[in-house]
């Protein structure tokens, strides 16, 4: 059984940026970030092996989101750089089976997810 707290979610503009974190109780091997908006179903946003040479990211993030990962801390980091409405969910990070796990039933363990609230 794998723990796993988010924080650093919060109120930004419209352009700004958030870095999340989610420490896991202890060692992982494919850590994934998703959200779900209100009335929409939990996507995935990005993914990251257990090394971190491996990286995935949905279309609509990248370039302006980075995932990365301190294996040491047990912790992995999602670094969301301007920031649009549409981006506005709560994000939680799960912990995958595979190293190219990008749909939610392959993540096993899930923590209890972040509000990332963006204003126009």
């Amino acid at each position: 059984q794998v723990q796993l707290v988010e924080s650093g979610g919060g109120l930004v503009q419209a352009g700004g940026s958030l870095r999340l974190s989610c420490a896991a109780s202890g060692s992982t091997l494919t850590m994934g970030w998703f959200r779900q908006a209100p009335g929409k179903e939990r996507e995935f946003v990005a993914s990251i092996s257990r090394n971190g040479g491996y990286t995935s990211y949905t279309d609509s993030v990248k370039v302006r989101f980075t995932i990365s990962r301190d294996n040491a801390k047990n912790t992995v980091y999602l670094q969301m750089n301007s920031l649009k409405p549409e981006d506005t969910a709560v994000y939680y990070c799960a912990v995958g089976s595979t190293t190219y796990a990008r749909n939610p039933t392959e993540y096993a363990y899930w923590g209890q997810g972040t509000q990332v609230t963006v204003s126009s």
